[in-house]
């Protein structure tokens, strides 16, 4: 006996519609056979002859919501990925396409990994660093000339700032790790405030506090690096620097059970509520385009390190912004607890 192996597979649309035709097709001609039938007086009786017609009819309903529906649920659920949303396997619909989609489904699944596409940037991270190391140590030697000249002149100032500046760049350049420790992103984030002090001198101000003290334990957690810097950078070029008065910047650290949150506070100019709901809008969605914020706002920095954020640990995470007019901004950060580098794994 021949074994008809997708009459084994009524779960996939491809293989109702190939039913749905044939029965129909089937149901076509006995219907055509019953009027044949009639018209030349062989059946007398109404039934013979409204049977097929109600099979159509069953058939119909049949169709409808083992084809029809399904297919509409496959469709807005296209129509969600295609605008934005986080995937989600289409194979996990009661009626996938066909058996050749759901494997299509699962290979796009491990494409859209987020440990895939982080080694991917990796890799590339790393070619470009070492396409242009020559630039980072130019840089490098340069700062150091700059540094060693201030010192035979006995300029202590300016060779603190070009230390300072060298490593900043030393920090945000040369290392490619996706996650480091805190204490690093802590330490990198000073030193770029420390060359901003130069600029605004006593006018500026950066304040730092673990919460119930939590801080021997939040310094080990690994953060994706360069997420400090960008939002302290925003606060102070969209928040402080048009600021009368002295400008003040609290970071405060605080552990939760699962979570790191990290909230960056500023005493700026703060958002009118229009361009809040606009950067809330933009954080929420995932992916969102850095174009779609117009960089004279700000904001664009904490797009950035949205993504990033959600990118490596999903949409749980990331970042939370709240703001009044010229009272200032809270930037928060909501990161999950992670002592294990993403490259020892």
């Amino acid at each position: 006996m021949v074994k008809v192996k997708w009459l084994k597979e009524p779960k996939y649309i491809e293989t109702r519609i190939i039913l749905f035709f044939i029965l129909s097709l089937f149901l076509v001609l006995i219907t055509l056979f019953f009027v044949f039938l009639s018209h030349f007086g062989r059946i007398k009786s109404d039934f013979w002859f409204f049977l097929p017609l109600a099979l159509i009819l069953l058939l119909i309903i049949y169709g409808y919501y083992n084809i029809f529906v399904p297919y509409k649920k496959f469709k807005h659920l296209l129509q969600l990925f295609n605008s934005g949303q986080t995937y989600s396997h289409f194979s996990d619909l009661k009626n996938p396409l066909s058996k050749d989609y759901v494997e299509l489904d699962n290979r796009l699944a491990q494409i859209l990994d987020s440990d895939i596409l982080m080694s991917v940037s990796k890799r590339q991270a790393q070619y470009l660093a070492l396409q242009n190391q020559i630039n980072p140590h130019f840089l490098y030697n340069t700062l150091e000339g700059i540094r060693s000249e201030a010192l035979s002149e006995g300029n202590i100032s300016i060779s603190s700032m070009c230390e300072a500046l060298a490593t900043f760049f030393r920090y945000t350049i040369s290392h490619v790790q996706n996650l480091v420790p805190l204490s690093q992103e802590l330490e990198n984030t000073q030193n770029y405030f420390y060359i901003q002090q130069y600029r605004f001198g006593e006018r500026l101000s950066m304040e730092i506090s673990f919460i119930d003290g939590c801080k021997e334990d939040a310094l080990r957690i690994r953060i994706p690096k360069l997420t400090l810097q960008p939002i302290v950078e925003n606060a102070i070029v969209h928040g402080l620097e048009c600021k009368k008065g002295k400008g003040l910047l609290l970071i405060n650290i605080e552990l939760f059970d699962s979570r790191l949150l990290i909230s960056v506070k500023d005493n700026g100019v703060g958002m009118d509520e229009e361009k809040l709901k606009k950067l809330q809008r933009l954080l929420s969605k995932e992916g969102a385009d850095q174009q779609d914020y117009n960089s004279n706002e700000g904001g664009i920095a904490l797009i950035n390190v949205n993504n990033r954020i959600k990118i490596l640990f999903g949409e749980r995470f990331g970042l939370n912004v709240t703001s009044c007019k010229d009272l200032g901004t809270d930037v928060n950060i909501s990161l999950p607890i992670e002592y294990k580098s993403s490259e020892d794994s």
